[in-house]
């Protein structure tokens, strides 16, 4: 469903939270998988209760808004998206881990290539997929009477 309900979200505090994945991925590429559990923590808060909850979205919104480094306003819909997608993606990777499975790589890598994108050239894959989901299937009548 599209989610006009939530605050909107500052573009480059966007940025900076996909450069932390970034870095926390290549962390747990080479200290410990066990990092991923963060990842999924960030997704599950950020991608279903919303970023205007997350603590630590919090924390870089008042850094970078303090600075004027925030950026335009973003529908924070589509990035709720890439966050359950986030909460997926480190969460399979996590599992793999704890199954004892050299698979948790895959998941790892795709989330490295993912928000680097996202961070180094503002292009957020899910939130692309997102929106093209919605022109192909609009949603339709809401069920609430017309005033």
């Amino acid at each position: 469903m599209l989610r006009f309900d939530v605050p909107s979200v500052p573009a480059n505090v966007i940025r900076f939270e996909a450069f932390i994945t970034f870095v926390v991925c290549w962390l747990a590429l080479f200290v410990t998988p066990w990092l991923l559990a963060l990842l999924a923590v960030q997704g599950l808060v950020r991608g279903f209760i919303g970023h205007h909850r997350c603590p630590s979205h919090l924390v870089w919104k008042k850094a970078l808004s303090s600075r004027g480094w925030q950026g335009p306003m973003e529908n924070a819909g589509a990035k709720m998206f890439a966050n359950k997608i986030l909460l997926l993606a480190s969460g399979a990777g996590l599992a793999l881990f704890i199954a004892n499975s050299g698979l948790w790589i895959v998941p790892t890598i795709a989330l490295i290539i993912f928000s680097f994108m996202e961070w180094a050239f503002k292009f957020c894959a899910a939130c692309w997929v997102y929106a093209l989901w919605y022109q192909r299937f609009p949603p339709g009548d809401t069920g609430q009477p017309e005033a």
